[in-house]
């Protein structure tokens, strides 16, 4: 279906100016955020303590990275610019985007991952739905830091490949949560060092164990306060402020009005953190477990198991979005007016898809395009899809990315703290 049954019962509210509660940030105190910011770029988090979280979202880099699907272990540098260790090739490119982390930390943030595989649930320990299920860990303060948790056991993202340290050896024998588990060894690295030690003991009291949950906590006040991005120059305009400008505006009412956008992309946030199959194009290897041999991404349905989850994927927030390509869940377009005009007509885009737009390291070996190259699985992605074609015109294209630009928080992107010039472990920090 097109969204204009939803505009019609709620997007032109939105259109006038109502878009709900304005969005609830939590309280996060400075000694936390202060250490949190150092754990964030700090190597030693990792398996083999190269890599930070830092590396794939990096605030010169709007939060993201910069490519179309990321090179983690096995690669050296920042973004673009980041190239492959020929000694320690990546076994394969990670699965999807790195997405921005603007605004994370409020509240109504409570789906995490393209797939929304962490979640929060009432009925689960922490009030949190994980992969791991009941074997997960206790201690979390909320969906944002439990997020922290997961980057840190890929073997391809920040662990290491098998028997390269002790931390990858451990998540390859799926010994994560035990006294000689994952996490816990990091956690004794962190422990060990005594800036860190000491500045922990200003948190949790002199002499308090510091566990993997601990340092997630702290990485999520960092994150929450750090990239706050609610001061564009639409909330100042919906504030009473100064208006957008024309074509802004213009955008601002067919993105709330004839294009239909705010169907999902709603409220203040422009995300209605729902799940939408919208014939995105297929690259990279896919999201598979080990004894699944495709490169296939089905995205919701791989947590729900519903049918009707196939090939859906979180709506994501617009705020700052100017700053964060590639775009999609494995970033299959390169600018923001690509993944504008998907919409149009997403089954048509699709069929008709230029893969020279991505933006990928070089990477031996890689099969990027096994799915687009398969008409079988290219054809259930278009059955998938829930929009219907829209004609716009290209005027009314620069309008709606005139209001995407409007949703920029040039100051929050400049950043409050931004990156250490060194760490406690003395690693070296990716700038």
């Amino acid at each position: 279906m097109r969204w204009t049954l939803l505009f019609l019962l709620g997007a032109g509210a939105a259109a006038a100016g109502d878009l709900g509660p304005r969005p609830v940030f939590p309280e996060v105190g400075m000694a936390e955020v202060e250490l949190g910011r150092l754990l964030f770029y700090d190597p030693v988090i990792s398996g083999n303590r190269n890599i930070s979280c830092g590396t794939c979202h990096h605030p010169t880099l709007g939060t993201s990275d910069g490519m179309s699907l990321s090179v983690g272990e096995g690669g050296v540098g920042l973004g673009p610019d980041r190239v492959l260790d020929p000694r320690d090739l990546p076994e394969e490119r990670l699965p999807r985007n790195a997405p921005g982390l603007w605004n994370l930390g409020a509240t109504e943030f409570t789906v995490m991952f393209h797939d929304g595989r962490l979640e929060e649930a009432a009925d689960q320990p922490d009030g949190i739905r994980t992969p791991l299920g009941a074997d997960m860990i206790r201690g979390f303060d909320t969906v944002l830091s439990a997020q922290a948790m997961f980057p840190v056991l890929s073997g391809d993202e920040m662990a290491g490949h098998y028997s390269e340290n002790d931390v990858s050896q451990s998540v390859r024998l799926s010994n994560l949560t035990g006294d000689t588990g994952a996490w816990v060894r990091i956690a004794d690295r962190v422990a060990e060092i005594p800036e860190y030690r000491e500045m922990f003991d200003a948190v949790l009291g002199a002499g308090a164990p510091i566990r993997f949950t601990d340092i997630a906590n702290v990485i999520a006040d960092f994150i929450t306060f750090e990239w706050r991005a609610d001061e564009s120059p639409f909330d100042t305009a919906m504030a009473g402020g100064p208006p957008l400008s024309e074509g802004a505006e213009r955008g601002r009412m067919l993105f709330y009005g004839e294009a239909g956008c705010s169907a999902c992309h709603a409220g203040w946030f422009q995300t209605d953190h729902g799940f939408h199959a919208i014939a995105m194009p297929q690259l990279g290897p896919g999201k598979a477990a080990r004894f699944e041999a495709h490169s296939r991404d089905e995205g919701r349905i791989r947590v729900t198991g519903d049918p009707a989850d196939a090939y859906r994927f979180r709506t994501p927030s617009l705020r700052n979005v100017t700053l964060t390509a590639s775009y999609g869940h494995d970033g299959a377009y390169a600018s923001l007016e690509g993944v504008v005009r998907h919409h149009l007509d997403p089954v048509a885009s699709l069929r008709a898809y230029d893969r020279s737009q991505v933006v990928l390291h070089e990477l031996p070996g890689a099969e990027d395009w096994t799915i687009m190259d398969a008409p079988d699985e290219v054809a259930r992605i278009a059955d998938a899809n829930e929009l219907e074609p829209l004609a716009l015109s290209d005027g009314q294209v620069d309008d709606i990315l005139a209001f995407l630009e409007a949703l920029t928080d040039r100051e929050a992107a400049e950043g409050r703290l931004g990156v250490p010039d060194t760490v406690p472990s003395g690693l070296p920090v990716d700038r």
